[in-house]
């Protein structure tokens, strides 16, 4: 695959799905609730139907996994060497609560690994991409282009990004022992992008995730010089279990610290 050709495209793609999720935004919408009682709309189905129809008539045509479509069989799955990964809306709680803070998320993923990642908030029509070999850059709503690097050394007090609608304990714990802080609540992918562009130097998570929420926000990351790893210290991988749900991970900007040695033994 020629990463040349399916940048713009796919890019195109997001914003795209962007406007239909914004289209719905502007109405009296109603929310009904998946089988996990997580909220859906209008706008996740609007988003997904534009992004699948648009990734299969792509040159050379690839498995897609969505959050809006069922998950394929890991014994399926597992033979796959490339593949799409999308959330349509991450953030739903967020589109519900009208805050802004919500994203189209599209990654692809090569052996296990988020090589190519957009992460498009159809708010702002602010548009973060991350590709393996290029680098991440920034785009804003008028096309302007932004190159983005995480941070070379960490803040003080240091620059925390956390989950607005998914706080919990161990966080709380977990930033006792790191000392001073400056905690900033943020919804949906968009805690790794303010991480990529410098604007933060870390987002622990101590809650639970699926795949398609963070495979396109990591690439932007790692291809902005950061890291996302589990508590072991490992990069997160992908499709390599029976579970879409991710092991608990720290994305990481800055490496003049060992965010980890924090953690209780055993994580």
């Amino acid at each position: 695959m020629n990463y040349d050709d399916i940048v713009e495209p796919v890019v195109t793609l997001a914003e795209d799905a962007g406007r239909e999720i914004m289209k719905v935004y502007a109405t009296d919408f109603s929310v009904e609730s998946k089988d996990d009682e997580s909220p859906l709309t209008k706008a996740d189905l609007a988003s997904n139907s534009v992004i699948v129809a648009g990734l299969e008539s792509l040159p050379s045509p690839l498995p897609i996994i969505t959050e809006e479509a069922g998950l394929p069989d890991f014994s399926q799955r597992s033979t796959w060497s490339r593949y799409w990964l999308v959330d349509p809306l991450d953030g739903t709680k967020e589109f519900v609560n009208r805050n802004g803070e919500f994203t189209v998320n599209i990654a692809l993923i090569e052996d296990g690994v988020p090589v190519f990642g957009v992460v498009h908030v159809p708010v702002s029509g602010v548009t973060y991409i991350g590709l393996k070999g290029y680098g991440a850059e920034r785009r804003d709503a008028t096309g302007g282009r932004t190159p983005i690097k995480v941070s070379t050394s960490s803040a003080e007090p240091v620059r925390v990004v956390g989950s607005r609608s998914h706080a919990s304990h161990a966080l709380g714990s977990y930033l006792d022992a790191l000392g001073s802080t400056d905690l900033v609540p943020m919804g949906s992918s968009l805690k790794f992008c303010v991480v990529a562009e410098g604007n933060a130097d870390l987002y622990p998570r101590f809650g639970l995730t699926s795949e398609w929420d963070t495979a396109a926000a990591q690439a932007v990351v790692e291809q902005a010089g950061g890291s996302v790893v589990t508590l072991d210290g490992k990069p997160m991988k992908y499709n390599t279990k029976e579970a879409i749900l991710n092991s608990y991970f720290f994305v990481i900007g800055p490496r003049d610290r060992d965010w980890l040695a924090l953690l209780p033994v055993g994580g």
